[in-house]
């Protein structure tokens, strides 16, 4: 077996280096941060951090919108030797409380009134800082930390996931994981120095933080967004003039119902999804609206970051695809015995290579689940994601994405996947979202439960019936269709479906 080479890595925080030093690297509001001001803001950030939180290896954590400490927060952690720990802003104090007492985290730098929200709840062992004076630390005079000299492997950084499925897992990412994942999506995106990214997904996401490490090693600029409404976005595009916009399923929804002057939707020339996948009828109303934009859709976990995405020039001829690897991922498709799956065969999606995380914070029972060994085939070797989720290849070596096996509905002696369910209701032009569950049933096994938000906010549940009945094979035809003028969204912005499932059982029990 040919074993692959892992790429060259730097140390994450020599991404303050990668633009030209007078260039725009960071815009929020009037302010622009230029890529020598980063580097320098960096620095003093790093020293400062240094000193208040420890030793290299100690863990420090951020809970805020995003400012221009919070986005120079991964970098100078990295720099000061420090694993950084972001959390997502929308969480509430117990989710909090449970990340920084599971990370061990010395510090939290956050505003004051979410500190104080932590109240008694925060860990003894972790201080806590003003994001005020992390501002002026940053516009300080002083040289602060030179660029670091940490080695690929050096843990960098722990995300956590949003928790939604249970106690949420904090996953270890390198130097050398962060570094490749911005090489590898700046690359496939081709992003250049001229290019402006909107970032406005959570930076404690995997895919909002590496807007800004991406954009960084393309020596482009990005901007941070805060958002409210998807007016906000339209404005900010506006604003900055932005060419790069990344979001999830629910925003483009949202984005494509909101009213783009001409020249502003023009002004963007590539758009990035994950998350969650993008329905035909959703792309064609993206192409609408955005009508000189590249799409980009793509498939990721947080385990591995990012393992395939589609090219734009393939998106209208196969518009449910998954595409295929991204740089530095090798992507394969297994059976349960490790072997390759033939062409159109489902089989487990398996991430192998220099991607792969390090495995779940303090977790080696959940880590044995997900990082095992990778199928003899690979050209890597070593540890890899078994995903979880059933996929297949076709002969083009194109994925589709079938479902994930702890999701799968078994009905009636069928497994049927809630995103076909879903698929098929939206592409009804009757709904713009859907969430498809099993309840359990006693002659089926499981019924099938859907829940939807209309077009056109008037239910006809009649007509969306009668398409499924026309589109769906008997087994899949579900027993409950039930309308929402909303659907709940977890704190990455992605529909929640252990909520809406829940929602939905405790109202019929009740």
């Amino acid at each position: 077996m040919t074993k692959a080479l892992s790429p060259p890595s730097h140390p994450i925080d020599h991404l303050a280096r990668r633009g030209a030093p007078d260039a725009p690297a960071l815009l929020i509001g009037d302010r622009v941060t230029s890529f020598a001001d980063l580097d320098a803001g960096v620095g003093r950030l790093a020293s400062w951090l240094s000193e208040q939180a420890g030793g290299p290896g100690e863990r420090v954590a951020s809970w805020s919108a995003k400012t221009r400490s919070a986005c120079l927060m991964p970098l100078a952690a990295a720099r000061a030797g420090l694993i950084h720990v972001p959390v997502n802003p929308l969480l509430k104090p117990p989710q909090v409380q449970h990340i920084l007492a599971d990370s061990g985290a010395k510090l939290l730098v956050t505003n004051g009134s979410r500190g104080e929200a932590l109240g008694a709840g925060r860990p003894e062992a972790c201080a806590l800082e003003d994001l005020k004076i992390a501002e002026e630390v940053i516009d300080s005079p002083g040289e602060g930390l030179p660029p670091s000299l940490a080695e690929p492997q050096d843990l960098a950084a722990i995300l956590y996931t949003s928790g939604s499925t249970g106690r949420p897992k904090g996953v270890m990412l390198s130097h050398a994981n962060l570094w490749l994942g911005a090489e590898s999506v700046a690359s496939y995106l081709k992003i250049t120095p001229s290019d402006r990214i909107l970032a406005v997904l959570p930076l404690s996401f995997d895919y909002g933080q590496n807007q800004l490490l991406s954009s960084w090693y393309a020596g482009a600029a990005v901007a941070p967004l805060d958002y409210l409404t998807p007016r906000d976005v339209v404005k900010a595009v506006a604003r900055h003039e932005i060419t790069t916009l990344a979001g999830v399923p629910p925003l483009w929804v949202q984005l494509v119902e909101s009213d783009w002057p001409h020249d502003t939707a023009a002004l963007l020339q590539r758009l990035t999804n994950s998350g969650g996948a993008l329905t035909p009828s959703l792309i064609d109303a993206m192409r609408a609206t955005f009508p000189k934009a590249d799409i980009y859709p793509m498939y990721g976990l947080t385990e591995a970051f990012r393992s395939t995405y589609l090219d734009p020039s393939l998106v209208a001829s196969h518009p449910t695809s998954m595409g295929r690897a991204i740089p530095h991922a090798e992507i394969l498709v297994c059976r349960p015995d490790g072997s390759i799956a033939a062409d159109d065969e489902p089989g487990e999606l398996v991430h192998c290579g220099p991607l792969v995380a390090k495995g779940y914070w303090q977790d080696e029972e959940r880590s044995a689940e997900r990082f095992r060994a990778a199928p003899p085939s690979s050209i890597y070797g070593g540890t890899a994601v078994w995903s979880g989720d059933t996929v297949k290849r076709d002969a083009e070596g194109l994925l589709t994405f079938i479902g994930r096996e702890d999701a799968m509905i078994k009905t009636a002696g069928n497994r049927v996947s809630p995103t076909e369910v879903e698929d098929a209701a939206v592409a009804s032009g009757l709904v713009y979202e859907a969430v498809a569950f099993g309840i359990p049933d006693a002659r089926l096994g499981a019924a099938i439960i859907l829940i939807v938000r209309g077009a056109s906010g008037a239910e006809d549940a009649g007509a969306l019936a009668a398409y499924l009945r026309q589109n769906l094979p008997n087994f899949m035809q579900p027993q409950t269709i039930e309308w929402r003028a909303a659907l709940p969204r977890n704190p990455n912005g992605k529909l929640d479906r252990v909520a809406i499932a829940a929602e939905w059982i405790e109202k019929v029990t009740a």
